[in-house]
């Protein structure tokens, strides 16, 4: 792969990845409202399936979800099922949005890990663009081009790693600051649910594009 390849890849990667989204707005308002803990282990968990997509791009498999409707529409309507399922769940749950140090007990950081995981592999948008994506920097004249995509979609993964860290950060910095609103707890859980809900409904009547 070229040098200039490599540096395209990344000025694009970087405008992709810090476009408003289901993935950053979900870790904005985890940060905001439960802390950087959270927003951290809710952000590597996304950016850790994104190394499954990035297996199935570089092994073609990819190509069975842009290719098949019935693929693409179960694992459509699984991701937007789980997306609306998360929304409904924050707008009826009481503590959830509550600040405790609780939230910081490994147990609870591993489920919002699985939460952003599960969250980011239900999402078959993300599987049909790697594998549109990805092909577009490589260097098929050199060979090992499923070395090249993983290589990229690693290099991606990476960046992810670093917008979501630092938007976890931030937000877990303008809670604090926040949170010492009592009202804002209830604002923001109620916000947080109709965000997810309506993700959900968007891929649930979004295309295979």
């Amino acid at each position: 792969m070229l040098d200039a390849n490599i540096a395209l890849f990344i000025t694009a990667s970087l405008a992709v990845i810090v476009a408003p989204g289901p993935d950053n707005i979900y870790v904005l308002t985890r940060g905001v409202a439960q802390g950087r803990e959270v927003a951290l282990a809710s952000a590597w968990g996304m950016c850790s399936g994104l190394l499954f997509h990035t297996t199935l791009a570089a092994l073609g498999l990819s190509a069975i979800l842009a290719r098949s409707a019935v693929a693409f529409s179960v694992v459509k309507y699984a991701g937007a099922a789980y997306l609306m399922y998360l929304g409904v769940r924050t707008l009826l749950s009481k503590g959830e949005f509550a600040s405790s140090a609780e939230e910081a007990l490994p147990a609870r950081l591993g489920s919002f890990f699985l939460r952003g995981l599960t969250m980011n592999l239900l999402n078959p948008k993300v599987a049909v663009f790697f594998l549109a994506y990805l092909p577009q920097f490589a260097s098929p004249g050199t060979g090992g081009v499923a070395l090249q995509l993983l290589a990229l979609g690693l290099i991606f993964a990476l960046l992810s790693v670093v917008i979501f860290s630092t938007i976890a950060l931030f937000s877990g910095i303008l809670g604090d600051r926040l949170n010492r609103n009592p009202r804002f707890a209830s604002v923001l859980q109620w916000l947080t649910g109709c965000v997810l809900v309506g993700f959900g409904v968007r891929l649930a009547l979004s295309g295979r594009q």
